[in-house]
């Protein structure tokens, strides 16, 4: 049995094919062709492909026949290709339930990106805990508590639901935009630095240093690592105006 995760191509040019093919497999996925739309919904139903890469123009069923096919049987993620890069097209492919839209030409790396982007979004979602805790770190989303080596921190909203993205996260690198939308809801135009400067003042406010447990990773955002590969071993520094035992109750301000 592999780990790969399957890609199944859907694309009567026989050149892109050999493209596609190539590509994916060199970055480490199980593929499967086909030339045309009733053999590519066959191949899907046999084989539960994790991902589908379906060309618009195909010979037989358009990808616009195949997308509504899928779409009543599955929720597997689709990307659409098309020589076509109109509004009208894209809105139409994302509308029918396609998850992205790459128009020909395009680069290998663009391709594999997008394709790696949807995989990860079309991941499940963990059933989402009262109190996340992993030995350093306390949240109780309920009661918006923080808590840090035992010690009540006071955040604010913004600081709150940061953290609660990291550890939902934890482990894993979330880009500046993820962080932008799950702390501030609509991204302001100077995202890139309005994040920046709240992580700053999240780490002094937690007594963490840039080597962790939250890391910046350069051109991609930041990762919160927790206890078993972060350094953590220090007492945080709490400061004088924040309480220091769980027994003060300081919550976060409602947002």
């Amino acid at each position: 049995m592999t780990d790969q995760q399957m890609v199944l191509i859907i694309e009567d040019e026989g050149d892109i094919q050999t493209l596609l093919r190539t590509v994916l497999s060199r970055n480490d996925f199980d593929v499967l062709v086909a030339s045309d739309g009733v053999t590519g919904i066959s191949l899907a139903a046999q084989h539960h492909p994790d991902l589908i890469v379906l060309d618009v123009g195909l010979p037989d069923l358009d990808g616009w026949g195949v997308l509504e096919h899928l779409r009543s049987v599955s929720n597997v993620p689709v990307i659409m290709l098309t020589a076509h890069g109109t509004e009208a097209d894209r809105v139409r492919g994302l509308g029918a339930g396609a998850d992205d839209y790459l128009v020909k030409p395009f680069s290998n790396k663009e391709l594999i990106a997008r394709i790696r982007a949807v995989l990860r979004r079309s991941q499940p979602v963990p059933a989402q805990q009262d109190v996340y805790s992993d030995g350093l770190l306390t949240i109780d989303l309920i009661a918006k508590l923080v808590s840090v080596h035992g010690l009540v921190v006071k955040v604010t909203p913004i600081e709150f639901r940061l953290l609660s993205a990291f550890t939902r996260s934890a482990g894993l690198v979330l880009s500046v935009g993820q962080l932008l939308e799950a702390a501030w809801g609509n991204p302001p135009t100077d995202g890139q630095d309005r994040v920046k400067f709240s992580i700053l003042r999240l780490r002094k406010k937690l007594g963490w240093s840039e080597s962790g447990p939250i890391v910046a990773v350069r051109g991609f955002g930041y990762r919160y690592d927790p206890p078993s590969s972060a350094r953590t071993g220090e007492t945080p520094d709490i400061h004088a105006d924040e309480p220091s035992s769980s027994a003060a109750g300081v919550t976060a301000p409602p947002s």
